[in-house]
């Protein structure tokens, strides 16, 4: 069985100490708003400790002898976590200008991925759905003759069609 994080246990002390206080000051209304305040956040806090712990155990690399490697395999947990804390901020947040910021984590973290993984030689990550998509989008199925709407021809290589 897995012990909690020391910021789990810090987490639900707070919360404890918080409804004992407010219990003992005879504010029930109080208490009732706090607990519907906590259980709110609850899957927030959840997907943040969860994303730590991830982060924390994925950036654990036994060395290699290879700086540049071990750089990259140490980074690459350290972005996605910031990724991951990001999208509990886009699903459960509320200030807008927090949620841009986030939107923002997202977009620059992936990038630096990327980027990490290519100077490497390394292949790059499969592709994932934006934190609001249910699934992937479809890439839609190229037209016979390869045209813009203004009728110019286009002699784009069709990615599709090379696989199969």
């Amino acid at each position: 069985m897995r012990t909690p994080s020391p910021h789990t246990e810090r987490t639900i002390l707070n919360v404890v100490i918080v409804l004992t206080i407010s219990a003992l000051c005879g504010a029930p209304a109080f208490a009732e708003r706090l607990q519907t305040a906590a259980s709110d956040e609850a899957p927030f806090l959840a997907e943040n400790n969860t994303a730590m712990t991830r982060m924390m155990d994925g950036m654990s690399v036994k060395p290699t002898g290879d700086v540049d490697r071990d750089f990259v395999a140490m980074m690459v947990p350290h972005h996605q976590g910031a990724i991951d804390m990001a999208q509990a901020e886009l699903r459960y947040g509320h200030n807008e200008q927090l949620r841009r910021i986030a939107q923002e984590i997202v977009v620059e973290q992936q990038q630096e991925i990327v980027a990490m993984r290519v100077a490497l030689g390394l292949p790059l990550p499969p592709p994932t759905p934006a934190p609001d998509q249910q699934k992937p989008a479809s890439v839609p199925a190229a037209p016979a003759h390869p045209t813009s709407d203004h009728g110019m021809q286009m002699n784009v290589p069709n990615p599709i069609r090379a696989e199969q």
